[in-house]
């Protein structure tokens, strides 16, 4: 159970509104990269992890990645403010406007929606952990991307610190990954699922 503190972990006061930029960094909430698919990645992935400091540590990131979904959101939310309908048009924003106004809506900057296709839960921990190093490092890529797009001081400012957190999570995930690693060599343990293995036994017997 998770206790909800009502306000943002990074205040976010964007002064001028600004669509070009909202249609630019709404692929970190709903893009391949973006932190709704972070949120569920970790979320889910965390039941299969057999070491209960990793299972702790998903559960952690995960829930800072939906505190991210609701930074990115302030942000979109105060970038998209009191337009007029020339500047929706002017800035190319309509295309979005016709279908959401400015209601707060995941998809990456292509305009393609967010699917649970852009990420994975294999149920093993070696494979998971590698996704996540992986996911991490692409998230800040695009962090780095929307920086070299965007000159706006009270955006940049909010950016720059999710771009550090998925350098600390990268980091986390390493410790995790070496945790892992050496768990599973001292007990000769390689993703062996008790469970499968009987399925597996029976089958074989048929």
């Amino acid at each position: 159970m998770w206790q909800y503190e009502r306000k943002l972990q990074y205040p976010v006061k964007i002064k001028n509104p600004n669509p070009k930029y909202a249609q630019i960094i709404v692929s970190q909430l709903g893009g391949p990269d973006g932190e709704v698919g972070a949120s569920l990645r970790y979320l889910t992935q965390r039941f299969a992890m057999p070491d209960p400091k990793i299972i702790g540590m998903l559960t952690d990131i995960g829930t800072e990645e939906l505190a991210h979904v609701e930074i990115v959101s302030a942000i979109l939310y105060q970038l998209t403010r009191n337009l007029t309908p020339d500047e929706i048009i002017k800035s190319g924003f309509d295309t979005y406007f016709v279908d959401h106004t400015t209601g707060i809506y995941p998809v990456a900057a292509s305009g393609y929606p967010y699917t649970a296709a852009q990420f994975q839960s294999k149920g093993d921990v070696l494979t998971d952990l590698n996704e996540d190093l992986a996911a991490e490092q692409k998230a800040r890529t695009t962090y780095d991307n929307i920086l070299r797009l965007v000159d706006d001081p009270d955006v940049c400012d909010v950016i720059k610190f999710l771009r550090a957190r998925e350098v600390v999570h990268y980091q986390r995930f390493a410790d995790s990954l070496r945790i892992a690693q050496e768990s599973m060599d001292s007990k000769n343990f390689y993703g062996y699922n008790p469970a499968f293995d009987k399925a597996s036994s029976r089958n074989n017997n048929l």
